[in-house]
């Protein structure tokens, strides 16, 4: 009786194991389908794209990279450059400057600290786009239209990166170690880069790639703030070509453009990718 309970058991395990895998065999089709179109798309010609759905590749991917490529309306490797510096910047200091505020209310025990924390997380709730329309007009009143500064400086402030920092902090640096390094005579920017940010490694990959994909992808604040065709992004460029006369329109060359927007991209996160999975794991368990 008992043995047959067992197989039965197991039979059930192995039944909901194959549910699963194939839930998520199904999961990733999905989520695949798009970037491979995306590819398909990209082989193909204009007209080609016109006449409807294909799911195999055609032999138009090194034209439509090279009219994408040399456009005359569009400067694609200097957008491509503008887009990763101001996505590389961003990230460096979001991630940075969000972790140091969460080790100074991690760490020290004041009377405001509920308080701040509190209007920290109450920030979070604001819509970006509701303070867009003064800081634009701050921007242009100070002329700093045309520069990548104003893109990069807000997103030091970010609120859901503070919280994140600060929940990983309380799963994974006891208060033991900064005592201790305190008593070394370590001073406290000293402890942050030497002990505590190698300990949130994990962590930091995560919210970089979170953040350089979120400032690669911006549309609304770059196309309001730059004007010329030197500075513009990658996300406007893709604009511009979409809105081209229909006469002139290309498809092909729209489909190469996105790709070759998607690739660095997916460069970051191959890099950032070992950590990633241990950030999110471990951040969301408090020890």
């Amino acid at each position: 009786m008992k043995n047959k309970e067992n197989t039965k058991g197991r039979i059930q395990l192995m039944v909901a194991r194959i549910l699963v895998y194939a839930v998520l065999i199904v999961l990733s089709i999905l989520c695949l389908f798009s970037f491979y179109m995306l590819i398909i798309n990209a082989t193909r010609s204009n007209a080609q794209l016109q006449g409807g759905f294909a799911a195999l590749p055609q032999g138009h991917f090194l034209e439509n990279l090279r009219n994408a490529w040399t456009d005359a309306s569009i400067n694609i490797p200097r957008g491509m450059l503008n887009s990763f510096f101001i996505a590389a910047t961003t990230a460096i200091l979001t991630t940075y400057f969000s972790a140091l505020t969460a080790y100074g209310i991690h760490a020290y025990r004041f009377k405001l600290r509920k308080a701040l924390f509190t209007f920290i997380l109450a920030v979070m709730v604001i819509p970006p786009q509701v303070s867009a329309a003064g800081y634009v007009q701050l921007c242009y009143k100070f002329g700093l239209t045309n520069k990548f500064w104003p893109l990069i400086l807000p997103g030091i402030a970010a609120p859901v990166v503070f919280f994140y920092m600060k929940q990983y902090m309380e799963s994974v640096l006891p208060m033991e170690i900064v005592e201790a390094a305190r008593v070394d005579g370590s001073n406290e920017f000293r402890t942050f880069n030497t002990i505590v940010l190698p300990m949130l490694k994990p962590a930091i990959a995560v919210q970089m790639i979170f953040s350089f994909v979120s400032s690669w992808n911006n549309y609304f604040l770059p196309s309001l703030l730059l004007t010329k065709a030197e500075y513009k992004t990658v996300p406007i460029m893709i604009a511009q070509l979409r809105s081209a006369d229909y006469s002139k329109f290309d498809m092909g060359k729209v489909y190469m453009f996105i790709l070759l927007a998607i690739l660095p991209v997916l460069v970051v996160y191959i890099i950032l990718s070992k950590s990633i999975i241990k950030g999110v794991t471990a951040g969301s368990v408090k020890g």
